[in-house]
């Protein structure tokens, strides 16, 4: 018999693979008890990535959600675990040391046992303060390598990045294969040099099945060293998602692996709860084709978990294309079409931008860069020509150093445009922030919570927490999933029934609780929030009434991954984006607000 593998199910991304929203805290609460019976896993992944902002989205308080969903699993001696992104925490933008710092204080308060830490770019100094804020409160640091594939991404690259994790005290090495993408063979050799170097080190293998190498992935870490392995279950394993526990039990059972038994009737409940949590709610938000793998991804390399706001944003841009090319007399294209031309664009991208790894903000930013070179190229304009200021701090060094080359065409876009390339410690950037955020709380007489969970989740995601706190977050949310639920009894169009938006009321509301707002009035109907946008750089706002200029305005959409900028679709008019609430906004309504 070989040695034995352990299993943790990743509850938390099977979900955020899948669709937009988490189970509510009840719903967590009620599963916990029968993934404890189930008797196979040794680790549940319960929290992390983009659960806080889920949780706040619809208006609930993420910390109860974390301490209540973590409690029967601890008790019945599983480890939780969460996922966390180093330099930018549990967001898409970098975070202040202190705020990190204290990140890790409330986590384990609350109940986390494990923090898997991952920076895209693989900079091991994004990493360093991971590390070292988990040991110090008694957390077990697991440094990631986030998995591409790619020229760059080598062994010797890998390894380099590991001695770095185990000089800062790193106590497991995570392999993050975000997309499924990493070939079996050499993650296999990857497993077998680190153990033959770091005996000592714990290896979790983490890969989506998006591309339909999975299944041999597991099979070649677990030969080579690996000791725990992310599993799913139905009705949401497969697809874009993780290999199903059951099968990966077989699997390595048949290689003369130990495995643990699992309980088939706490599974077959377990699968019951998940889908009446999908038919209650959270499958109005699940994307059908994220349901399906498709070795396209293998191209792009784009992670499972990111499909749900690709596919949000192709239908965004999708109509404004086809209006485009029918206005030159050329053929237009199908979703399946323009699906592939964006896949393409995202290969033919990456390694100009320095080959960063696919994986949250950054394929984010490639994916973004693609989608605009596709309108740009529609309109008869270059590559390159819509881009966002976060995807230029990526290219110049903000967030790290990156594995690859530039292509030369970018670094003289970057000097044309007077821009500085940064060597430094990206950390350094960003000053410490709390105190800012204890002054705010005093201000609107907001209780810190209990280890200062609630100033841990204002500094960590200060827009949807404010929101949830002045109840607009439920408001928006159960106006969300009205219109869900009607379109999808409306053969999936919106009908005219859906509960409107009152921007205005909004406003209201917003410059009652917060005087200092500045309110800035809709151009056109059709998008949501807008700010006033030069060149990437947000510019102060406008008088109201005053016009904008074509190319001069960025709309924000609320996507899965939270607030995300796309710059507006402009050709003599601008196009109508179907907003996540599912209702429109009229010329003249103000719907956003700046400082």
């Amino acid at each position: 018999m070989k040695k034995r593998i352990k299993f943790c199910l990743v509850y938390r991304d099977m979900w955020q693979s899948s669709g937009k929203y988490q189970p509510r805290v009840d719903q967590l609460t009620e599963i916990a008890p029968v993934i404890v019976r189930m008797g196979c896993f040794d680790r549940v992944e319960t929290n992390g990535g983009a659960f806080e902002q889920v949780n706040l989205l619809y208006g609930e308080n993420p910390n109860h959600a974390v301490r209540e969903w973590t409690r029967p699993l601890r008790e019945a001696g599983i480890q939780c675990q969460m996922l966390e992104r180093a330099l930018n925490g549990l967001r898409m933008y970098p975070v202040p040391a202190d705020v990190r710092r204290l990140m890790c204080k409330v986590k384990k308060a609350q109940g986390v046992d494990v923090v898997r830490s991952f920076c895209g770019l693989n900079d091991h100094r994004n990493l360093e303060l991971s590390i070292k804020y988990a040991n110090e409160f008694g957390l077990i640091s697991q440094a990631a390598l986030s998995i591409s594939h790619s020229p760059v991404h080598t062994l010797e690259h890998y390894l380099a990045v590991v001695d770095k994790y185990v000089e800062y005290g790193a106590k497991e090495i995570g392999l993050k294969d975000m997309a499924g993408i990493g070939r079996p063979a050499t993650l296999g050799k990857l497993v077998k040099a680190i153990k033959e170097k770091y005996p000592h080190l714990v290896i979790q293998y983490h890969g989506h099945t998006g591309p339909g190498l999975s299944m041999a992935s597991v099979l070649e870490v677990c030969r080579n060293g690996a000791d725990i392995i992310d599993v799913a279950m139905e009705p949401l394993s497969w697809g874009m998602v993780h290999p199903d526990v059951i099968a990966v039990q077989a699997m390595l059972r048949d290689d003369g692996f130990e495995v643990a038994d699992i309980d088939m009737n706490a599974y077959m409940e377990a699968r019951s709860l998940t889908q009446k949590f999908m038919d209650d709610f959270l499958g109005y938000f699940i994307e059908p084709k994220n349901k399906i793998s498709t070795s396209l991804l293998l191209g792009c390399g784009l992670p499972g978990g990111m499909m749900g706001s690709m596919m949000a944003d192709m239908k965004g841009i999708h109509q404004y294309i086809n209006k485009t090319l029918e206005k030159s007399g050329k053929k237009t294209l199908t979703e399946d079409e323009l699906l592939v031309k964006l896949f393409n664009e995202v290969e033919a991208v990456w390694p100009m931008v320095g080959t960063p790894g696919l994986v949250t903000p950054f394929s984010q930013y490639v994916k973004n860069i693609a989608l605009m070179n596709v309108r740009a190229e529609v309109e008869g304009k270059p590559r390159f020509t819509y881009m966002e200021q976060k995807q230029w701090d990526m290219i110049l060094g903000k967030c790290g150093q990156l594995p690859g080359p530039l292509a030369p065409e970018i670094i003289e876009m970057a000097k044309a445009k007077g821009f500085t390339f940064f060597n430094g410690v990206p950390q350094d950037n960003y000053p410490d922030e709390l105190p800012k955020y204890r002054k705010m709380m005093e201000e609107k007489g907001w209780d810190v919570g209990q280890d200062e969970e609630e100033l841990f989740e204002l500094a960590m995601h200060e827009q949807q927490y404010v929101e949830y706190k002045e109840g607009r977050a439920k408001q928006n949310f159960n106006r969300e999933l009205a219109a869900a639920k009607e379109k999808a009894l409306n053969g999936g169009k919106i009908p005219a029934s859906t509960p409107a938006y009152d921007p205005q009321q909004d406003a209201a509301i917003r410059m009652k609780n917060d005087p200092t707002l500045r309110p800035v009035t809709a151009p056109a109907s059709g998008q949501l929030i807008w700010e006033v946008a030069v060149d990437g750089e947000i510019s102060k706002a406008k008088p109201i009434g005053t016009p904008f200029k074509k190319d001069e305005v960025m709309c924000h959409i609320s996507t899965y991954y939270g607030m995300e900028p796309v710059p507006s679709f402009f050709d003599g008019q601008l196009v109508e984006v179907v907003v996540s609430h599912g209702h429109k906004v009229n010329r003249g309504d103000i719907i956003a607000f700046l400082k």
